[in-house]
């Protein structure tokens, strides 16, 4: 079973775009043949999925384990604690968004019933009849400058619940997440699926971006002076539009004045 556990949002219900068919309806799917292959893409790359209830205000961190379309049914992965599972067996709608080979995911679900896979618990839902599929501009990877290094910063809670401050460069942004580079002593304090919450980077002349970030994978790197550090890949959790389009400004001034350099204009 993946490390799960379910998030309380304090704040307004969140807004995803499977939700907003007048401006994204062109991005959903709705052939069982494509939704059961997308479907399968996430269970071979053993996507983390997040999976928002009670009104998007809670989430669950999932997996998907199976595809049965001659039953048409979808085996998740099952959470490690019971209050987790019972929470989400009375959840009537799920929200489930995810990211394959750089595209963002979304479908829904209806209520969870209690499965067994590989001998073990899971969830089993019906097959989504609609699924969204989105690839645009914002998943565009751009490395950030060296000249101006961009930091994030952000609080990790140790396993006996001490804290500790996380600052580390930036080593790539997209408008689907960022790369970290950190030392491999704090790296080991994050493992794949945990969640940073108010999470600081400053954005050179755009500003301070905060967000909720989930950690997706570590890769061990080195430089090219010797020094090893581990690249740790986060997902931006339902950063909100505002927050996007200061994102989306930078990342774009970025390349413009990149492609200009490389042209000879600057």
């Amino acid at each position: 079973m993946e490390n799960t556990d379910v998030q309380a949002q304090q704040q307004a219900p969140l807004q995803f775009e499977i939700e907003q068919p007048k401006e994204y309806g062109q991005y959903l799917l709705h052939s069982k043949v494509e939704i059961a292959a997308i479907l399968r893409a996430l269970m071979q790359k053993r996507a983390l999925i997040s999976a928002y209830f009670n009104k998007n205000r809670s989430f669950l961190l999932t997996a998907v384990l199976a595809v049965d379309t001659a039953a048409g049914k979808l085996v998740l992965d099952y959470g490690r604690e019971n209050e987790t599972n019972r929470l989400a067996l009375l959840a009537e709608q799920f929200l489930l968004t995810a990211a394959v080979d750089k595209v963002k995911v979304q479908f829904t679900l209806g209520k969870l019933s209690e499965t067994q896979h590989a001998g073990l618990p899971a969830f089993s839902a019906a097959l989504p009849d609609k699924l969204l599929r989105l690839q645009r501009r914002e998943c565009f990877r751009l490395s950030t400058p060296i000249t101006k290094p961009v930091k994030c910063t952000a609080t990790i809670r140790r396993e006996d619940g001490s804290t500790c401050l996380l600052e580390a460069p930036l080593l790539d942004i997209s408008g689907g997440g960022i790369g970290l580079m950190a030392p491999p002593s704090l790296a080991a304090l994050l493992q794949r699926g945990a969640i940073m919450s108010d999470c600081k980077v400053s954005l050179p002349d755009e500003g301070l971006l905060v967000a909720s970030l989930c950690v997706r994978n570590k890769l061990d790197s080195t430089t090219r002076g010797g020094s090893h550090y581990v690249r740790i890949g986060c997902e931006f959790i339902a950063l909100p539009g505002a927050r996007m389009n200061m994102l989306q400004r930078y990342i774009n001034r970025i390349e413009r004045e990149r492609k200009a350099r490389l042209s000879g204009m600057s």
